[in-house]
């Protein structure tokens, strides 16, 4: 599984350990990943993702991953939040006509 958020898209960031001496080491910056199960309206179930902390907050802050999905444009989502925002929309749609 890769160290990807999967509604950010934030990942690992690389850099240097630098000791007193200046010597130079690569390092792995790794983001703040956690397992999250976030309830969907429309669907009707939770949903589980692997967020960054970040994004936790985010959705919250939005009203919930339903709002926050529908309300971010496409082009700004990862492959795997845009299927389940399309899951939403389809679930919303076929709500309002039953």
């Amino acid at each position: 599984m890769s160290r990807r958020c999967q509604i950010t898209g934030k990942g690992v960031l690389t850099g240097n350990n630098v000791s007193h001496a200046n010597n130079h080491t690569r390092r792995r910056f790794l983001p703040n990943l956690q397992e999250a199960s976030l309830l969907s309206d429309a669907l009707g179930f939770s949903v589980s993702l692997r967020l960054s902390t970040r994004a936790i907050r985010i959705i919250e802050r939005n009203g919930g991953i339903d709002a926050f999905l529908l309300g971010t444009p496409d082009r700004r989502l990862p492959e795997v939040a845009r299927v389940l925002k399309r899951r939403i929309e389809r679930a919303r749609a076929k709500r309002e006509a039953a």
